[in-house]
């Protein structure tokens, strides 16, 4: 049989074994640290700054070491509540701010600063009232990305020494008082009702300009086509009339049919309802004496007595 005495040293014995296994478990796991990726770790040996963990696996000196919170290196979007900026003018303004910004190196972001956010906030305001207060409320609503260059440069530099970039500074919004906005929207509006005015006013006189060349181009068009018409029919008359000209110089026509043609043309002289009376020329004597003579008649035909030609008045109409 087993003594007391050696029970009690088995259990002592075993009791001693777990609390070393435990012991050693608990070693290993404060030695080895995983750090996720886009963190970095800053591990205080003795209560000093010793070094800085990358992503990955790491090991450390169990209860010399210790592991501050992981501090993320990604870049950070922070939206700050609106803020009161007084401009030049002095009205009073609201502005919405984002800052873009990243932690570069952990060591300083961890000791130079306590809270690396509530400080951005802050420089941000009031750099944010220092850029406005020199700008009018025109300017300050039309210079955005010159405020916004503004920002950046003065956080960028100011937060170099705290382990922190600024990338981007962004104005989500500037917001005048309620009364300045009525009085915008109205000048807006006039301002878009005279634009209108003047593009109605100056489309208008285009159109008259624009209708008046067009008929000066039409009537010069027309006067310059009738002038055309009348050359061509003059053109045409004198060709024609050459042509005769020529057709008789070329038949060599007689006296008796020249006569017989005269006598053709005489009736058209009546023709019309205006014509009254008519005088027949004393030439008409010439071409009776040229027919009387060529059908053999005397020549006395056609001869008033004395001998001279007459000329006598003959109604349309009236029969010899």
């Amino acid at each position: 049989m087993i003594s007391l005495t050696d029970f009690v040293g088995q259990v002592f014995t075993v009791g001693l074994l777990v609390v070393l296994g435990i012991f050693v478990v608990v070693v290993i796991l404060r030695s080895i640290r995983i750090v996720p990726q886009a963190y970095a770790g800053v591990v205080e040996r003795l209560g000093r700054y010793h070094k800085t963990l990358q992503p990955g696996l790491n090991l450390l000196v169990p209860f010399i070491d210790r592991l501050r919170p992981l501090v993320d290196m990604r870049e950070q979007v922070v939206s700050f509540p609106p803020q009161p900026v007084i401009t030049e003018d002095n009205l009073v303004v609201s502005i919405d701010t984002v800052v873009y910004f990243q932690v570069t190196d952990a060591r300083a972001a961890t000791y130079e600063i306590a809270n690396y956010l509530a400080a951005v906030e802050q420089l941000t305001v009031t750099t944010l009232r220092n850029v406005v207060g020199g700008l009018n409320l025109e300017e300050a609503l039309t210079s955005r990305d010159n405020i916004n260059g503004q920002l950046r440069v003065v956080l960028d530099e100011a937060t170099g020494k705290w382990g922190i970039r600024v990338n981007r500074v962004e104005l989500k919004a500037i917001d005048p008082p309620a009364s300045i906005q009525d009085s915008m929207e109205k000048q807006m509006r006039a301002e878009r009702d005279r634009r209108a005015a003047i593009l109605t006013a100056e489309g208008t006189k285009q159109s008259q300009i624009l209708e008046a060349e067009g008929r000066r181009q039409a009537e010069i068009l027309k006067a310059e086509g009738d002038a055309k018409a009348q050359v061509l029919r003059a053109q045409a008359e004198a060709e024609a009339i050459q042509t005769v000209f020529d057709a008789i110089h070329k038949g060599d026509p007689d006296s008796k049919l020249l006569a017989y043609q005269y006598l053709q043309t005489l009736p058209k002289l009546a023709e019309g309802a205006s014509n009254k009376m008519w005088i027949i020329p004393s030439e008409l004597t010439e071409a009776l004496k040229g027919i009387t003579n060529g059908f053999g008649l005397g020549p006395s035909a056609g001869r008033a007595p004395g001998g001279e030609s007459r000329t006598e008045p003959i109604v349309p109409g009236a029969t010899s």
